[in-house]
């Protein structure tokens, strides 16, 4: 009995698998392409996870301003991308987010809450751009929204592993080497 019921399990998510497929943006400017387009790239991922992991190295007020302001910045890159406006070197500053932001976790960089927020909104510009650059004539606000959605969530996802990693008796030791990872993964997906 309980075979068969891993195997309809099993069946039943591999038959779903295209429904969570990578929604092209510029052909599907939807909520859903909005929501999958962050979960299907690992420098996505990777970054806005940081950014909530570090939030949750900061503590207090970093926990909730640091990616709210991640949020807003990102919120407008996607605005300045949609009205035209240029901005040089996206790709590589997205990538660059992923080494640094790791790299501050690694360290455990304790920096107040408005500089965190500060030095988090400049690469969440870049993100931001690249999400309105790559969408088409189709739906902006319901993109928008749904990346808005699960850039938060990632965000959220990052605080509670930073929060439960913190629990720990290992002095943040195991959050300061995800952060480390996060950096190496940031350095594959440049040179890979």
């Amino acid at each position: 009995m309980k075979k068969s019921v891993l195997l309809a399990a099993a069946l039943f998510a591999g038959s779903s698998a295209p429904a969570f497929a990578h929604l092209d943006p510029a052909e599907h400017g939807s909520l859903m392409a909005g929501l999958s387009h962050p979960l299907f790239g690992a420098d996505h991922i990777l970054a806005m996870i940081a950014v909530g992991l570090w939030a949750a190295q900061i503590g207090g007020r970093a926990l909730w301003s640091v990616p709210a302001a991640f949020v807003a910045t990102m919120v407008l890159g996607f605005v300045l991308a949609r009205a035209g406006a240029p901005l040089p070197f996206v790709e590589p500053a997205i990538l660059a987010s992923v080494v640094a932001l790791g790299l501050v976790v690694a360290v455990a960089v304790r920096l107040d809450a408005t500089t965190a927020a500060a030095v988090v909104s400049v690469f969440a510009l870049f993100h931001g751009h690249a999400h309105g650059g790559e969408l088409g004539m189709a739906g902006t606000w319901s993109f928008a929204a749904g990346f808005v959605i699960s850039t938060v969530l990632l965000h959220i996802a990052g605080i509670g592993l930073g929060m439960e990693l913190a629990r720990l008796a290992d002095r943040g030791v195991v959050t300061r080497v995800v952060g480390g990872i996060t950096a190496i993964a940031g350095m594959v997906l440049i040179f890979g």
